[in-house]
């Protein structure tokens, strides 16, 4: 084969691969996603009063103290989904080091006699996790039960709903979902309000 040979071989396989594994499977799989899952396939939105409020799959920032916090995102500016990704500190950085001390401080302020959990003060690898560990959603009943004028034995059985176990009960760890958890105690300990 000479030189214009290869090129047009070339040019046909970048081309034939790009129509098929650019195009033509990534339509096929969406096809049969929407088929056989169609709210997965969708990205798990979940509606309130007909308008969407988020993802089971992604976090959301709550900074209300009557809410569930998720872990910190370092996703562009916090659960980003078009920048998702880690801080990339090493252990020994210092900028790392400081944000933890803080991170830990505030958390000991809200709770100081418990140990505070290392999920809710450290960021996911892709800054995006929508589930905190149950140690780190017990570790917030107190704030969220005096926010919402509740008693601390309603919330935390709130959160002992929302416990989702291990994976066919063996991959993963327990998990709480933040969005779900929160969207519960909108339904069933509205915050009072302000007479």
């Amino acid at each position: 084969m000479n030189l214009k040979q290869n090129v047009i071989v070339a040019a046909l396989m970048t081309l034939v691969t790009t129509l098929l594994l650019g195009i033509a499977y990534p339509l096929a799989v969406t096809g049969v996603a929407e088929v056989i899952f169609p709210e997965k396939a969708r990205g798990q939105i979940i509606e309130r009063d007909g308008r969407p409020v988020g993802s089971r799959l992604i976090g959301q920032r709550f900074t209300s103290p009557a809410y569930f916090h998720g872990r910190p995102s370092a996703a562009g500016d916090g659960y980003d989904a078009a920048n998702s990704g880690a801080t990339n500190l090493g252990p020994t950085n210092r900028k790392l080091l400081e944000a933890l001390r803080r991170s830990v401080a505030a958390a000991r302020q809200e709770n100081p006699s418990e140990p505070v959990p290392v999920d809710l003060v450290t960021t996911s690898a892709s800054g995006l996790d929508p589930h905190i560990s149950p140690a780190s959603a017990y570790f917030q009943v107190a704030r969220v039960a005096r926010a919402r004028s509740a008693s601390v034995d309603e919330v935390r059985r709130l959160v002992d709903r929302f416990v989702e176990p291990r994976q066919f009960g063996i991959l993963g760890e327990p998990r709480v979902n933040v969005l779900l958890l929160n969207l519960a105690l909108d339904e069933q300990l509205p915050v009072a309000e302000p007479r």
